[in-house]
């Protein structure tokens, strides 16, 4: 049902590495064309650190080399297996535009860029996948994964993705489902029938696209915690 995406198949193939001998002008100007904040450095393979715009403003020498600036971030990386949550949860942790991809040697594979970083979530929710969506409210105690999908399958539907969040301080789940067509009314009728709380549905694209750019703005704000 999830797509298992990893921080390795997240890699931009665009992004440059920079030498500790580019300037800091040309680090810039790099950084203007990607629209991004940060750029990997790298000398003969080995990662050695992330550069950000706030790092060469602070010196504000635009001829200096890279190498001789100090860098503000703790060589922030994630390895090619982690999962995307990790690479989010680290970006969001130090405000990254990019993060880098590095082996068990600390050798550099590549960056992953904001773009890529939605992208993949796009990909985890089936966003792109045309359906509708549905919110219910459980109980934790009554929750079933495979109740749940039968009520959708029993309406000749199927769950493309879906996501349970909780609140520590709650004893209900709130179960966020994507399922593989538009007319929810049956579905919806089903579970009500079933004693489940449906709080919100969603069908329109324009209401989609809300709704997953506030979806979106809800997980940096928790991975940020």
């Amino acid at each position: 049902m999830h797509h298992r995406m990893l921080a390795r198949d997240l890699i931009s193939d665009v992004v440059p590495a920079l030498k500790t001998s580019d300037t800091a002008q040309t680090a810039l100007n790099w950084m203007e064309i990607f629209r991004v904040s940060h750029l990997p450095i790298v000398n003969e393979n080995d990662y050695l650190g992330l550069i950000s715009d706030s790092d060469i403003y602070d010196l504000n020498q635009p001829g200096e080399p890279i190498g001789n600036h100090s860098l503000s971030l703790p060589r922030p990386s994630v390895k090619g297996h982690q999962h995307i949550y990790e690479v989010l949860a680290l970006a969001a942790r130090h405000k990254l535009t990019v993060v880098p991809v590095v082996d068990d040697e600390n050798h550099f594979r590549g960056a992953i860029t904001y773009n890529e970083m939605i992208s993949g979530i796009a990909k985890i929710s089936a966003i792109e996948q045309p359906g509708g969506i549905i919110i219910l409210q459980v109980l934790q105690r009554d929750y079933s994964m495979s109740r749940i999908s039968q009520i959708v399958e029993s309406n000749d539907a199927r769950i493309l993705s879906m996501h349970i969040t909780s609140d520590p301080d709650s004893t209900s789940l709130e179960i966020t489902l994507k399922v593989n067509t538009n007319d929810l009314a049956s579905i919806i009728r089903t579970f009500e029938r079933y004693s489940y709380e449906v709080t919100t549905w969603v069908t329109d694209n324009d209401e989609m696209d809300r709704f997953y750019t506030d979806r979106y703005n809800m997980l940096m704000k928790y991975l940020n915690i």
